[in-house]
């Protein structure tokens, strides 16, 4: 007995969003454990162009209604800077 799975189209967008996520992942540990520089930019270079591909998929799924995002606060927002910046700071 075969079983075929129908994926909608909002699903297979979700989990390629999740896919893309998870080579973002992969390749970020590359470039942090790597001690070669070619290697490096290539990973760099590879990472980004996930970026643009997660952009993309969260794109077409906002555009259709299947990923809302909440806006912030802008005091929360505010709050969030001022605390990142002190932390930066403090780190000079």
């Amino acid at each position: 007995m075969q079983h075929q799975a129908n994926f909608t189209e909002k699903e297979l967008m979700n989990d390629l969003l999740m896919s893309e996520k998870q080579v973002s992942s992969a390749y970020t540990v590359g470039i942090t454990e790597s001690s070669c520089t070619n290697l490096r930019n290539i990973l760099t270079r590879c990472e980004q162009n996930v970026f643009a591909n997660q952009q993309d998929i969260f794109n077409a799924m906002q555009q259709r209604g299947w990923y809302t995002v909440k806006k912030a606060a802008a005091q929360d927002v505010q709050t969030a800077k001022d605390k990142y910046n002190q932390i930066k700071n403090e780190l000079k």
